[in-house]
């Protein structure tokens, strides 16, 4: 393994926008290469809970191999069907053939987009995911240009040369109370989950509840989570807060006790009640998987069903409740269409518009049954 230091001590550079120091024995060009490229490279998404003080050296032997969730520092080659780069701060940076990005290693799912695989050394790859994410693509839907491709530099890593990695970064199980959550599966990546989501949020919270959100599968991005705040969420979290890049190829136990630490998150903000969102379809291996674990249905009051069709809808809410599920309600993109509406009405139970959703009075007829009633209207009243 090839680690170049960032030392401390006597003959230093100091770059204080990123507050690192670097042997000035190496001159202009070896400062660039660590504490220079690092204040000056684009840094995604997902490596928001990053603490950059930790970083002070980089790994570069190519045959390492990287682990999901570790960080490197990558060279744009090849632009494709990512053009731009989500920042902690949600803004969408253009990228440029030859900017440096940090960005973070993963296996992505995606039946619009990717398959990509976490590589076995620090070959060129691709940015298969606007939010950061490192991998070779495998797969890719017709419609989707070539994946932008990038050349690692090196992982990054602490003074002694261990690299870093997202996990190291989670957030920390609190003690708090379990508050009720709702969850919102769905038949495919855009299903209208998210939208679900957004617009439940936004009724219950219209309703007078405290309402927390988390998407806990999925791929690191900020745009579920800046559509869950902005329908007027207390708090939103995902998985990249459990420390996870993505949940493609991760142990379910994990996702689950993933889930379990952003609920408790939830609840020390002050929640009333959580909308949970789970990503792609319930074919899906991970999303199957959770739905049928025992742990995950402890933690769900009720479901929301997402769907494109009623034929779908009738799939998903069938297989939802022949796992135990309860399921209180069908929206999605079905409801785009009164025609479809109608024959999604025949499943027997309330198909669920935009509007619907966010209506105070739907949310307390259809949801507050399913929440604990006593308990919330304690909440809305307290």
């Amino acid at each position: 393994m090839t680690a170049y230091p960032i030392e401390r001590g006597a003959n230093m550079m100091n770059y204080s926008g990123f507050g690192l120091n670097v042997p000035s024995h190496l001159g202009v060009s070896g400062a660039e290469t660590v504490a220079a490229r690092l204040a000056q490279a684009k840094w995604a998404f997902t490596t928001r809970r990053v603490d950059r003080a930790t970083v002070r050296s980089l790994i570069t032997d190519f045959s390492t191999k990287p682990r999901a969730g570790d960080l490197v520092l990558a060279r744009v080659l090849v632009i494709g069907h990512h053009t731009t780069i989500e920042l902690p701060t949600g803004r969408k940076a253009v990228l440029h053939p030859g900017d440096e990005i940090v960005v973070s290693y993963g296996n992505r799912y995606a039946p619009d987009q990717f398959e990509a695989f976490v590589p076995q050394d620090l070959g060129e790859a691709h940015l298969v995911a606007g939010g950061g994410i490192a991998a070779r693509a495998v797969l890719q839907h017709e419609k989707v240009n070539d994946p932008t491709t990038i050349e690692p530099i090196g992982l990054l890593a602490t003074e002694d040369g261990r690299r870093l990695n997202l996990a190291q970064f989670a957030m920390k199980r609190g003690s708090s109370k379990p508050i009720p959550a709702i969850a919102v599966f769905g038949t495919s990546m855009n299903s209208g989950k998210t939208t679900t989501v957004a617009y439940l949020v936004r009724g219950l919270t219209r309703a007078g509840l405290k309402v927390g959100a988390a998407k806990i599968t999925g791929t690191g991005a900020g745009n579920d989570l800046w559509s869950m705040r902005d329908a007027g969420a207390i708090a939103a979290y995902d998985f990249t807060d459990a420390g996870m890049a993505t949940t493609y190829l991760s142990p379910v136990q994990s996702i689950v006790e993933g889930a379990s630490v952003l609920l408790g998150a939830l609840a020390a903000e002050g929640a009333d009640v959580a909308v949970i969102e789970i990503a792609d379809g319930l074919f899906q291996e991970e999303t199957a998987a959770i739905a049928n674990h025992r742990d995950f249905k402890a933690m769900i009051s009720s479901c929301v069903f997402a769907a494109g069709d009623a034929m779908g809808a009738l799939a998903g809410v069938s297989r939802l409740k022949s796992l135990g599920h309860s399921v209180c309600a069908v929206s999605g993109l079905v409801t785009r269409s009164p025609l479809g509406m109608r024959e999604a009405e025949a499943i027997g139970l309330p198909v669920l518009t935009r509007l619907e959703l966010a209506d105070p009075d739907v949310a307390e007829k259809i949801f507050f049954p399913h929440l604990h009633r006593n308990d919330l209207l304690l909440a809305r009243t307290g």
